[in-house]
């Protein structure tokens, strides 16, 4: 699941929409999945539903503990870093300086570079988990929402997560409306709608800007997302965020039926989809390099369309995973389809 080097403009763009947010914009959010009746007046108690449960919150939360890099960017995006106790991720998860909410980092503690646990949230006071489905809540290891609740620490859970019912499938929404999902919810929770409105509102405008040059109809390349794993890819479903970034950046993605986030699928799937353009995530022990010599050394890849023609491009793992990176991610793809068309 990982990176490009987004367009400074972007970045650009983001920075001002988010200085725009902090003065108080008064931009009114989309409609979608996770919608509540707004709390009168923008006070507590609020109620929002989350991965299908309601859950009401008398008070904006103070001390959050967050998972994941793009976990912790949704709260970074929204300028709540003074309401956390601190994050954990490991420090393969690439370049952390040159997003606008960059300052976040430095502002808040980084708790752990190992796996997140029950001792490391009450060593840190929190009184929040912000979290996923394999995004660190595990039945495994014993680290779920209910252990936690047992414990006295609520939790809300990264809606790209969400199982669906059918085992430990995840995903209930397409990806982007996961994220717009949880800014609006996290907007009503810390009783900062407004930063999320405008937040929304400039994803949805680059978005739709990306999606007017992206490539259309017969030009749309078939595309295929590759993890990692040799005897069996690990990949996007319908869920995951590359689904919304492959499709929204004028590509075909070929794992669309899917209804799965992050899972596996056969090689022979692969080869007889024969994708057009391989997506690497970029991220842990196994460089973005080495991924790429694999696709171009193994066998029965030999005569799929990407490895022949070499069109293999590289997102980083923030991107892909659900975070506020996503839509410069779709900028990126397009820009890089648009030229592999060329």
């Amino acid at each position: 699941m990982r990176d490009l080097v987004r367009p400074a403009a972007l970045a650009l763009a983001l920075a001002l929409s988010l200085s725009l947010a902090g003065c108080g914009a008064d931009v009114a959010p989309g409609g979608g999945e996770g919608d509540g009746a707004p709390a009168a007046g923008g006070h507590y108690p609020v109620t929002v539903e989350n991965c299908g449960e309601k859950k009401t919150y008398d008070k904006a939360p103070q001390r959050v503990v967050t998972n994941d890099v793009g976990i912790t960017e949704i709260m970074f995006s929204l300028g709540l870093e003074d309401h956390m106790a601190g994050y954990v991720m490991p420090d393969d998860k690439g370049d952390l300086t040159s997003v606008p909410w960059k300052d976040g980092y430095g502002k808040t503690k980084w708790l752990s570079k190992e796996q997140i646990n029950t001792e490391l949230v009450l060593d840190a006071g929190a009184d929040l988990v912000f979290a996923g489905w394999n995004y660190g809540f595990s039945e495994g290891e014993g680290f779920t929402p209910a252990a936690l609740e047992r414990v006295g620490v609520d939790s809300y859970l990264l809606s790209e997560s969400c199982r669906n019912g059918q085992g430990k499938a995840r995903g209930v929404m397409a990806p982007l409306d996961a994220l717009y999902t949880d800014l609006r919810n996290l907007g009503r929770i810390f009783d900062v709608e407004d930063r999320a409105g405008a937040l929304i509102a400039s994803f949805r405008k680059q978005v739709a800007e990306a999606q007017a040059k992206a490539p259309r109809g017969a030009d749309r390349p078939r595309v295929f997302l590759y993890d990692d794993g040799k005897d069996k890819p690990l990949t996007s479903g319908a869920y995951a965020g590359p689904h919304d970034i492959i499709t929204k950046a004028g590509g075909d993605h070929i794992m669309k039926d899917l209804k799965d986030s992050w899972t596996t699928v056969g090689w022979e799937t692969v080869v007889a989809r024969d994708p057009e353009v391989i997506v690497i995530n970029n991220y842990g022990d196994t460089t973005a390099e080495r991924k790429r010599a694999f696709l171009k050394s193994y066998a029965p890849l030999a005569n799929v369309s990407a490895v022949k023609n070499d069109r293999i491009v590289v997102l980083d793992y923030v991107d892909l995973v659900e975070s506020p990176r996503n839509p410069a991610a779709i900028s990126s793809l397009a820009a890089q389809l648009r030229k592999l068309r060329s």
